[in-house]
């Protein structure tokens, strides 16, 4: 049984490489990896508890219904012509300062492939005509979506938080440095290609690529702050802080999504809509994988496949290192995504981590990050496809020029977090 497990996980994944919808995937390998093992209806009962996860579901919804908010009201678009603006001024750092900025806007809107919009919009024209290299350009956006793994609403920090008997704030503590060396690793690399490549400066561009960078837009101090502010009301009100009193997620975007609202006088009507249709397409799009990816796992326990992937890495911990780092990180540039590959290896491999004499958080952690790094240097991501438009070249050039600092960084977060 073990055996034909193997078989379907290795089916499972040529399936998702081939871009079949990964939710449907999961889940039928799951429930007949189920089926097989004579329990098939254990695996819908896994399907309808992941349904109703109060760690995720309310984490998740209300972050990006938080998210849709601020894209409505342009707060998104004050807070990055802000920032813009302070980089403007540094050219001598607009590329990793890019990077940065990325990393920092993604924090609060977790959405890579939204948040590549957002900034690259302004950014990439900035850069093209400062006479960096389109495909450098883009590929410094592309660079900080790996921001969002410290946002509270990324889905798997709540994930691990459940599996660990964490808080958010406190999983997300774990790996904070790891991840902001990472952010700085794939920044300061990418520089180094852009100079080695002689892509840094003294571009010119034709008449297609004059783009407008928006320069003149004025900017509301107001509206700008207003997306990061649930962030420091989490921050605060943390255990590791304490300044102020304890403040949930949710707590923390409903309040945010009312000052949006106060500040900005929007229709509330309209903000109410953008809220709830956000939540619904969060639950579809991603408690989906979550819902799927726990069928799947359930049905790799069922067969026996969990137990005896254990059992063959208890003897050797420097296995299960590399497998959380390279499994997700390898699967995420070949499918253009690390959340079906990450959430798989944390629900059927991270629950054991003490019996390889590590931490839940830390594995859990890794397995997350490394499907981040791995997906932020595949042509076939969402973010890389955005960037690449915006800068008007392929989104091979794009991530071929983010592969080493990567790579480089996926190798340190080894080292660093176990």
């Amino acid at each position: 049984m073990v055996y034909v497990g193997v078989l379907i996980i290795f089916m499972t994944g040529v399936a998702v490489l081939k871009r079949y919808e990964v939710r449907l995937v999961l889940f039928l390998s799951g429930l007949l990896m189920a089926a097989l093992a004579g329990k098939p209806l254990e695996a819908i009962d896994a399907f309808a508890k992941a349904m109703v996860n109060p760690g995720l579901v309310t984490v998740i919804l209300t972050v990006m219904g938080f998210a849709y908010v601020m894209k409505l009201t342009q707060c998104d678009a004050h807070l990055v012509h802000m920032l813009a603006g302070i980089l403007r001024k540094c050219r001598p750092i607009l590329i990793p300062g890019t990077v940065i900025i990325t990393f920092l806007i993604n924090i609060a809107l977790p959405s890579a492939a939204g948040c590549a919009a957002a900034v690259g919009a302004i950014m990439i024209p900035t850069l093209i005509s400062a006479g960096i290299h389109p495909a450098v350009a883009g590929a410094a956006i592309f660079a900080g979506t790996i921001g969002s793994v410290l946002s509270p609403g990324a889905t798997h920090n709540p994930f691990v938080a459940k599996l660990a008997n964490m808080d958010v704030l406190s999983v997300i503590a774990v790996h904070s440095t790891t991840t902001i060396i990472s952010g700085l690793i794939g920044a300061l690399v990418l520089t180094f290609v852009a100079y080695i490549r002689k892509e840094h400066s003294g571009y010119e561009q034709t008449e297609n690529q004059l783009l407008d960078a928006k320069v003149n837009f004025k900017v509301n101090f107001l509206k700008a702050i207003v997306p990061i502010v649930p962030l420091v009301m989490l921050v605060l009100g943390s255990k590791q802080l304490h300044v102020i009193p304890e403040i949930s997620v949710p707590q923390a975007m409903i309040c945010g999504t009312i000052l949006g609202y106060l500040i900005t006088l929007h229709n509330p009507q309209e903000i109410s809509k953008a809220f709830f249709e956000a939540m619904g397409t969060a639950y579809a799009g991603v408690m989906g994988i979550i819902i799927a990816a726990a069928t799947f796992t359930t049905g790799m326990q069922l067969i026996g496949l969990t137990d005896a992937l254990i059992e063959g890495m208890k003897h050797s911990e420097g296995v299960v290192k590399l497998a959380a780092t390279f499994g997700p990180f390898l699967i995420a540039v070949l499918c253009g995504s690390g959340d079906a590959a990450t959430l798989a290896f944390n629900g059927a491999i991270t629950p054991h981590a003490t019996q390889f004499g590590l931490g839940i958080a830390q594995l859990g952690s890794l397995a997350q990050l490394t499907g981040a790094l791995g997906r932020t240097m595949s042509p076939l991501a969402g973010a890389a496809i955005i960037c690449a438009q915006l800068a008007g070249v392929s989104p091979m050039e794009v991530a071929k020029r983010n592969a080493p600092g990567m790579l480089i960084a996926a190798i340190a977060s080894m080292f660093l977090l176990l």
